[in-house]
């Protein structure tokens, strides 16, 4: 986590604002302490990076265990204090993280689609939903705008896009069983999204 405070927090998130022009809406909406989980759209490999900017806490994101196979990578996500899960399965180690982080009064971060990959269907899933209930805890919808067009630029005339965060009311965990939190996480994250139109497609370009 040093590296998210110091490299992180002192020179990515100020860069990434200048380049991209970042924008948004409801930043003070995420806790400026104690636990909470925050839940975001995902359109790209940099959404953790840019979700990152509307808060100065550590957010420890969950991120598929395949990032971990290279040993340099691997440590650079352990800087930033994320943590491995593996996908479709019930990884037990995971949760056991989580939940810890979120004892201690953390953030953490999920991206309940599951998959940055336009090509495929991206339901959202309920893990982030649980979490928060079991724990008792908020839920942060985070809706990001222009991400995938973050690692594209070539394909825009007009130079660099500029990208929105867009943080939502937080959804009490009382508010219903974690298939409703769920859902109502992702009709919030659509009302924001709305007004800028669907995402780029750009897997096939």
């Amino acid at each position: 986590m040093i590296l998210y405070r110091t490299f992180g927090q002192k020179v990515l998130r100020p860069i990434l604002c200048a380049l991209y022009k970042v924008e948004g809406t409801g930043w003070e909406r995420i806790p400026a302490s104690g636990p909470a989980v925050v839940a975001g759209n995902h359109e790209s490999q940099v959404d953790p990076f840019i979700m990152g900017i509307a808060t100065p806490r550590v957010v420890h994101y969950m991120a598929k265990a395949e990032l971990w196979d290279r040993r340099i990578v691997g440590k650079l996500m352990d800087g930033f204090g994320a943590f491995p899960v593996k996908r479709g399965s019930a990884d037990s180690n995971a949760l056991e993280y989580a939940l810890a982080m979120l004892d201690r009064g953390e953030l953490v971060g999920m991206f309940p689609p599951g998959t940055s990959l336009p090509h495929r269907r991206k339901p959202w899933r309920s893990g982030a939903a649980r979490l928060a209930k079991q724990k008792g805890v908020p839920l942060v919808p985070v809706c990001l705008v222009n991400t995938e067009k973050v690692l594209r630029p070539r394909k825009f005339k007009m130079g660099l896009p500029k990208v929105w965060i867009h943080v939502a009311e937080p959804i009490d965990p009382d508010f219903g069983t974690a298939g409703q939190i769920t859902q109502e996480a992702k009709r919030r994250v659509e009302e924001l999204r709305e007004p800028y139109g669907p995402p780029a497609q750009l897997w096939f370009d």
